[in-house]
């Protein structure tokens, strides 16, 4: 028994500075291929690194420990701006460090900043954040970023819409998914979709006395509603004018004309403001002022 034990820990000990031995060689090649000049071979910079799939096998068992190398060696790279062409193979750098250790979380952040805001390759940066949902379903932070990232770069709230749906459904997300949410589906223009989360909101801080959460809710539920009412007006206006060849004096016309079947009135029992000239139509008050 002692016999075995000592081959066991043998073999251990073999593997792990086989392990070494091999990350050593990578790092000196990676020297080496730095020295050439880039003029001579454009994209020299980065070695290729086969699929991370295949390094697994590669590393007996040591996979993490590589998964760590190459996170460091692509932290100390991708901060070297003196190479151009360093963002070539981003996604692929971060695919590899994912299938080396697919529940190492740190990488999937670090590489989607990387990408968003050293590259500004918005795509590739979504690409690294849904592998790391993927790969780790419980994370509700990796959704919550590619809607924060979409909604605030490239304005694409039907996008970030269906991120901030994905963070909600995840144990364990924070309260503030859902306000998300709604925010998004608001600013998409899915406005029923908007005001059922914003009531069911406005309902659970009601249950719960969140005077703070219930009063910006009521202000969002009045913004939306107001959104719904101004369309269905505006509407109106439309069909009159086509009928007419003008804008009604007033909004009572639209129910004479039977274009409306009653003059909606804001959450708050006020009338909307109504330039006959323009045909605009706006709310009363501003909701964050009520």
């Amino acid at each position: 028994m002692k016999k075995f034990s000592r081959e066991r820990d043998l073999s251990t000990i073999f593997l792990v500075l086989l392990l070494i031995l091999s990350c050593g060689v990578f790092m000196i090649l990676k020297i080496e291929n730095d020295n050439i000049s880039r003029k001579k071979l454009p994209g020299s910079s980065v070695i290729f690194i086969p699929s991370g799939k295949y390094l697994k096998f590669a590393t007996l068992g040591y996979s993490s420990l590589l998964a760590d190398l190459v996170y460091l060696w692509a932290i100390q790279y991708y901060s070297n701006y003196s190479i151009p062409e360093r963002f070539d193979y981003l996604d692929h750098i971060f695919s590899i460090i994912a299938e080396l250790d697919p529940c190492y979380l740190d990488p999937y952040d670090i590489g989607a900043l990387i990408a968003v805001y050293d590259a500004r390759d918005l795509d590739i940066a979504l690409k690294i954040l849904d592998r790391g949902l993927e790969k780790n379903p419980d994370q509700w932070i990796f959704p919550y970023n590619a809607g924060h990232y979409v909604q605030m770069l490239k304005k694409d709230h039907i996008l970030a819409q269906e991120y901030y749906k994905k963070m909600m459904e995840i144990e364990g997300a924070p309260v503030i998914a859902r306000r998300l949410y709604a925010d998004a589906a608001f600013k998409s223009m899915d406005y029923q979709t908007a005001l059922e989360n914003w009531q069911e909101i406005y309902q659970t801080a009601k249950e719960e006395k969140d005077e703070r959460i219930k009063k910006i809710a009521s202000n969002h539920i009045y913004q939306v509603k107001a959104a719904i009412d101004v369309q269905m007006v505006k509407g109106a206006i439309a069909k009159f004018k086509e009928r007419y060849g003008r804008n009604p004096i007033d909004l009572s016309r639209l129910v004479k004309a039977g274009f409306l079947d009653s003059l909606p009135k804001d959450l708050d029992g006020k009338e909307y403001i109504y330039d006959s000239k323009t045909g605009e139509v706006k709310a009363p008050t501003i909701p964050w002022k009520r």
